[in-house]
């Protein structure tokens, strides 16, 4: 049996596909006397684009999305296209969005080269990725395949096709002979087994079928073992990359896959892990020689962690990784918990960037989003991350449903003391399918739940009429929302106005120690720089709170000191900008300005 693992436009294109390395990997250790081979059409697409107008469009989901649509859907090509010039808007200058024809022409272009360059009898089934980005570019090659060959069988499985998703796509699309629901080794593998006994309409567990019930939707089968999986093959990817001329080759970031799930699984707002069960990991020694092995194998050294996040245990991988005389290099999702010393171990060993998962800097807000950290964990988490020279990005949530004034007052106050940090990002909440929040929508009085209106952009009546989507709208004090968080909105613009113009010459608020006394400086927002002296005891407490610490430790230390001298010491400093406190925790802000690697 032949077997053709496609990713199709438009994820990031410096990355490899690790979904359909991954299946394609544990297929031949499976079942080695498969042909399964993987084709990255996006690499040819982003050579062709140019990969910078490329990178834009795959910035906005709603604009890459709407690429394929208007291929796929001619009558709706006008309200696509519409669709993906007000959402590249948001996110770049007019002059700086790629020209919506030229896109589409490429893109139709690009997809018709591949098409003609694969010789579509010698194939038997066709496996699509519909993960970010990925949907109607996927459902448009499913239609031009079968019009070539209507035998081929055509299975489409990522986060599109989870749980309901995946029968909706077979009663909307009729090129689509079979979804997968949740993760594809297993189901994907029962399938193919099936299909080489003959038996196309037998029932595959994790598998929706023409033949199944309608609206079915199978149950998840696992891998319980993430050791067990053989690593990715990324081969065919470099084969494309290799074959393009010199002058569009690049290096490569890897995709590597340390857990599947999230071992927290409370946040209100999240539908990230539609597609798996529970939470698994694989053990720091099997991650590390998969690292290892793939870096010889393709001769790379820049990595990218696919994990919704990372392991709590994750400090101790890349302690063995800066062990080691490698310049790795490190994308990763990480929770607010990991202490100073973590952050450091973890940026010895390559973790050079990350996204943590700060969402809001309000208390009260935080607990109502069950993030389950406080916000002095957020603050501490920025603080470390600019210490250890490590590039933070983070989302700030806003206009969460019930949001209150205060916990806006409280936000617009916590910003003054990470201004001197790497800028947040304002996402406004949007309601995800399967969140807990649409799950108990009656609690946060959400009521008229539908499609997000942009699907009826993408699709025309009729195939929105029997789809189920990953976005949703709904009805709720959403005018209330807008105008209680635009102060916020402002200051974080502000925020990063100011970051982009920030000196090269260190952090914004650092430290000098001297042994018995330490200088801190301060850059401000209006440029000036203001400096502070602190010596003996006062020193040595500063130096204390430099991770979170519980006020009576603080105490402890200061033993010739009242309790109301300290604290006073601790305030002045507070209103200074210096530290932060929440209950009895303290944490001082400035960070090492030698970066103490």
């Amino acid at each position: 049996m032949k077997i053709l693992l496609i990713a199709p436009p438009w994820p990031l294109f410096n990355r490899p596909s690790i979904q359909t390395a991954a299946l394609k990997a544990y297929l031949l250790q499976q079942e080695p006397g498969l042909e399964v081979r993987c084709k990255h059409p996006y690499l040819l697409l982003a050579t062709r684009l140019g990969h910078g107008a490329y990178h834009a469009v795959s910035q906005s989901s709603w604009a890459a999305e709407s690429i394929c649509a208007a291929i796929l859907f001619p009558r709706q090509g006008e309200r696509c296209l519409r669709l993906y010039e007000e959402n590249l808007k948001a996110r770049v200058s007019s002059r700086e969005i790629p020209d919506p024809e030229n896109v589409k022409k490429a893109t139709s272009e690009v997809l018709q080269e591949f098409l003609a360059g694969t010789d579509w009898n010698r194939i038997d089934v066709v496996g699509l990725s519909a993960c970010l980005n990925q949907l109607t570019a996927s459902l448009l090659l499913a239609g031009l395949i079968k019009k070539i060959n209507k035998d081929i069988k055509i299975v489409m499985g990522g986060a599109s096709c989870a749980g309901s998703m995946g029968p909706s796509l077979l009663a909307a699309f009729p090129q689509v002979d079979y979804t997968i629901n949740g993760e594809g080794e297993r189901p994907l593998l029962s399938l193919v087994r099936g299909l080489l006994e003959g038996n196309e309409k037998g029932s595959f567990e994790g598998v929706s079928s023409r033949h199944s019930p309608p609206a079915c939707v199978p149950s998840k089968i696992q891998i319980k073992r993430l050791d067990d999986l053989p690593p990715p093959d990324y081969d065919d990817y470099f084969q494309e990359l290799y074959s393009l001329p010199a002058s569009k080759r690049f290096f490569p970031v890897l995709p590597v896959e340390f857990s599947r799930g999230c071992w927290w699984r409370r946040c209100k707002f999240c539908n990230l892990n539609l597609q798996w069960s529970g939470y698994r990991a694989k053990s720091n020694e099997r991650m590390a020689r998969e690292i290892l092995y793939l870096s010889r194998r393709y001769g790379t050294l820049d990595f990218s962690f696919t994990d919704n996040v990372l392991p709590r245990r994750a400090a101790a991988l890349f302690r063995e990784l800066g062990s080691r005389s490698m310049d790795l290099g490190f994308f990763a999702e990480l929770r607010a918990v990991h202490t100073r010393d973590e952050i450091h171990a973890m940026a010895r060993g390559g973790l050079h960037e990350v996204q943590v998962g700060i969402e809001a800097l309000s208390d009260s807000l935080l607990s109502r989003l069950d993030k389950g950290v406080r916000l002095i964990d957020n603050v501490a988490a920025m603080r470390h991350a600019e210490e250890a020279g490590i590039r933070l990005s983070g989302n700030l949530i806003i206009h969460f449903p019930g949001s209150t004034e205060r916990e806006v007052e409280e936000t617009l106050e916590t910003l003054d003391f990470v201004w001197p940090y790497r800028p947040l990002k304002t996402v406004s909440f949007w309601l995800g399918m399967g969140s807990p929040v649409h799950l108990d929508a009656r609690s946060y009085g959400i009521a008229g739940i539908k499609f997000h209106p942009f699907y009826s952009d993408l699709f025309p009546g009729h195939i929105n009429n029997r789809l189920k989507a990953l976005v949703l709208t709904y009805r709720r004090d959403r005018v209330f929302q807008r105008r209680i968080w635009k102060p916020v909105e402002d200051r974080v613009k502000l925020w990063r106005k100011q970051h982009a113009r920030r000196p090269s010459d260190g952090p914004l608020l650092s430290y000098r120690d001297g042994g018995e006394h330490m200088i801190i400086r301060r850059l401000l927002p209006d440029g000036r720089s203001l400096t502070h002296r602190l010596s003996g005891l006062s020193r040595r407490l500063y130096l204390l709170c430099t991770d979170i610490t519980p006020l009576e430790k603080v105490l402890d230390q200061a033993p010739g000191l009242s309790r109301e001298k300290v604290l006073n010491f601790i305030q002045d400093l507070r209103q200074k900008g210096l530290m932060f406190t929440q209950g009895d925790q303290v944490l001082s802000l400035a960070v090492h300005g030698r970066n103490p690697r």
